[in-house]
């Protein structure tokens, strides 16, 4: 272990009074906005320079881990060809490339390998690549892409003739991503970011003619997103506006995309909807006067709300996720007791019936289906210990019909680990599920080592999915667990409501209550047990930590979103006003006060802490690199205790961490490696 001291960071005190309460900030310098204060790049270098020595002792445990995990995996693979418009589209890795490889094949399987885009050369000089949009003209003759090269989600679009393989002239800089084809094939339409960082303006473009590049629409609400969008029957162009709470749909002819978009019907407060359009029909998944959602159906020629009529009806047990048309079904994706599930609707019969899946605890991921008018769709299945599997489910038969398992290399066996899911009782009352794996022959005597991981915001889903890199730990005897906190949609509309705004507090409740039920049935204990969450998860993990420090061993905080106060005070930063719609406004007194009572950063006191793992991106538009370095700092003042706390800040990315398949490996290999060597391991002996 290396005698090298942990960077003594400035305290040069920031004082603002707010509703009435004077806020003290001794790190507020650390806040660069643009990213070049010698000072400030120079102590998160510093940073880097004292977590690197710390962490030295186990380069040997981070390259071994690195080894198994990419072990595990097909380094050479081929994604499962999505079949549209006479071609077959897919994409393959080769061993040693960071970067996917996307190809096509016209006609059949057999036919030559047409190569649209290499990753890896576009990632080559750069630090940081991430693709964005891949959209191909309705002719598939052209290619629209994107392209982010340093992590802070401007994408630069360019466009290919995938006839003659040239660029077109017609380059689009710092864009929002997204892209949407008129059905001529040579109008599109992208948005642009404002400061903040919002995608609020839809322009129009026609490729060779730069004249006709020009702003259609603007959203001047800071609280709403805009994206575009071509429905899968390639009839419309829907513009998706939407604050966190509310939303408007406007659509246009695909066939006029020079035409002006219509509303669907007018935003109103409160009331979210989504657009799926069949024949002379749109299907309309809304909650108003429904919490968990309900559908109705219109005619496409008079979409106003006046007009609806009921298609399936709220209930209070099963939340409508999302509604998928093709030409002959119609699937509605619903969630219930926490589980996914997919109903498949005969539009010709009327008739209806649930997917059987064939475990408890399950999940599954939509694939690209493409075909408006196929009878089978595709889904990627998984479980924690059942390995992605590629269906194509017959809707006629009712029929799976395995496509591709994705293989675990290394003499994985499903046989050889186990599953569960267990309840965890909250403060208040609330069963709160919680997901487990582990490798048979464990035993629950309360000296196991565990990793629970949570989120348990924005009403997004921790689903029990499978993981190769997870093996790692389990192999070590491990247990692995998945918390489903309220925050989150696990259980239906009301547990995300449950989980937000002055209820806040829940999730980290929740989350206690499932470290302590962990250890109450021995499957853990707290000197083993590490805790994972990154983002909003990672203010999960701040929260938690400040409530029950003694609970945990290690918490690895990845991106976290723990300067609550300064970020949602300030609307200059992106993301924040549309955000109050989800935490609250701390401009009214009763937000700032609820807020400023569990806000990570404001709530550090003189206490022992456990070993803590935080990491940062300097480019990160979503959570400031200033974020966990402030909180870092802060923790090193305030902690009493001797524990190892490393602040690892990436120079040259965002907020999803280091690009290309490697590296992320590699990142991963190092957090596994802290934990592992706080806690260590336990040898599984099976009886």
């Amino acid at each position: 272990m290396s005698n090298i001291q942990p960077p003594k960071a400035d305290k040069i005190t920031h004082v603002d009074t707010i509703n009435g309460v004077v806020m003290s900030d001794d790190y507020y310098w650390l806040r660069d906005d643009k990213r070049t204060n010698e000072k400030v790049l120079n102590y998160l270098k510093a940073e880097n320079t004292y977590m690197e020595s710390v962490t030295a002792h186990t380069k040997d445990l981070q390259e071994e881990l690195f080894k198994e995990m990419v072990g595990r995996i097909n380094e050479t693979d081929l994604s499962v060809p999505v079949e549209e418009g006479g071609y077959f589209y897919y994409s393959r890795t080769e061993k040693g490339k960071n970067y996917p490889i996307y190809c096509r094949k016209k006609g059949n399987l057999e036919a030559s390998e047409e190569i649209l885009l290499d990753g890896n050369e576009l990632a080559e000089g750069k630090k940081y690549f991430s693709l964005g949009t891949f959209e191909v003209s309705p002719d598939h003759k052209t290619l629209a892409y994107g392209m982010d090269t340093d992590g802070s989600e401007y994408y630069d679009i360019y466009f290919k003739n995938l006839e003659t393989g040239e660029l077109l002239s017609d380059k689009i800089t710092r864009t929002g991503g997204t892209l949407a084809w008129g059905n001529d094939n040579k109008t599109v339409f992208y948005t642009m970011l404002d400061d903040a960082h919002r995608p609020y303006r839809l322009h129009r473009m026609q490729l060779g003619n730069p004249s006709l590049n020009l702003m259609v629409y603007e959203e001047t609400d800071d609280r709403y997103f805009l994206s575009a969008y071509r429905t899968k029957s390639g009839q419309y162009i829907m513009m998706y506006l939407g604050s966190k709470i509310t939303t408007e749909i406007q659509y246009l002819n695909a066939d006029n995309p020079m035409d002006l978009f219509k509303k669907v019907t007018p935003r109103k407060q409160g009331v979210e909807y989504s657009v799926t359009h069949h024949g002379d029909k749109f299907y309309i998944k809304t909650n108003e006067n429904a919490l968990n959602f309900k559908v109705m159906t219109v005619d496409a020629a008079t979409p106003a709300k006046s007009n609806w009529k009921p298609f399936i009806t709220h209930d209070d047990n099963v939340l409508v996720s999302s509604v998928e048309a093709f030409e002959n079904h119609l699937l509605i994706y619903t969630r219930k007791n926490g589980l996914k599930n997919i109903t498949v609707y005969d539009l010709k019969t009327g008739k209806n019936h649930d997917i059987k899946f064939p475990e408890a605890v399950y999940t599954y991921f939509g694939s690209d289906n493409p075909e408006f008018n196929s009878t089978t769709f595709r889904m990627t299945y998984s479980s924690l210990i059942t390995p992605r599997t590629v269906y194509d489910y017959d809707m006629n038969t009712r029929e799976f019909i395995e496509k591709k398992v994705y293989e675990v290399k290394g003499g994985y066996e499903k046989s050889d680990y186990a599953t569960e899911r267990i309840m965890a009782t909250a403060p208040d009352g609330t069963q709160v599920p919680l997901s487990i794996s582990y490798r048979k022959g464990l035993k629950r005597d309360g000296e196991n080592p565990c990793y629970l991981y949570g989120y348990g915001s924005y009403g997004s889903n921790m689903d029990p999915y499978f993981s190769t890199i997870r093996l790692s730990l389990m192999d070590r005897g491990y247990v692995f667990a998945m918390a489903h906190v309220r925050g989150g949609s696990e259980m239906g509309r009301k547990w995300y409501e449950d989980g937000k705004f002055l209820n806040k507090k829940n999730t980290f409740t929740d989350f206690i209550a499932c470290a302590e039920i962990l250890i109450k049935e021995k499957y853990t204990t707290s000197d083993k047990l590490a805790i994972s969450g990154g983002s909003a998860g990672g203010l999960l993990m701040g929260a938690v930590t400040n409530l029950r420090p003694e609970l945990f061993k290690v918490v690895v905080a990845d991106v976290p979103f723990v300067d609550v106060m300064n970020t949602m005070l300030d609307e200059t930063i992106p993301l924040t006003v549309t955000e109050y719609e989800e935490w609250g406004n701390p401009n009214e007194k009763k937000y700032f006060d609820y807020m400023l009572s569990y806000s990570p950063y404001d709530n550090v006191e003189k206490k022992d802490y456990p070993n803590m793992l935080i990491t940062g991106g300097l480019n990160d538009p979503r959570v400031q690199y200033w974020e966990p370095a402030k909180w870092a700092a802060k923790l090193r003042d305030y902690k009493t205790d001797d524990n190892t706390l490393v602040l690892k800040t990436n120079m040259g990315a965002g907020h999803g961490g280091a690009s290309g398949r490697y590296e992320r490996i590699k990142e991963m290999a190092f957090e596994y490696s802290f934990v592992i060597d706080k806690i260590g391991t336990r040898e599984i002996v099976k009886d």
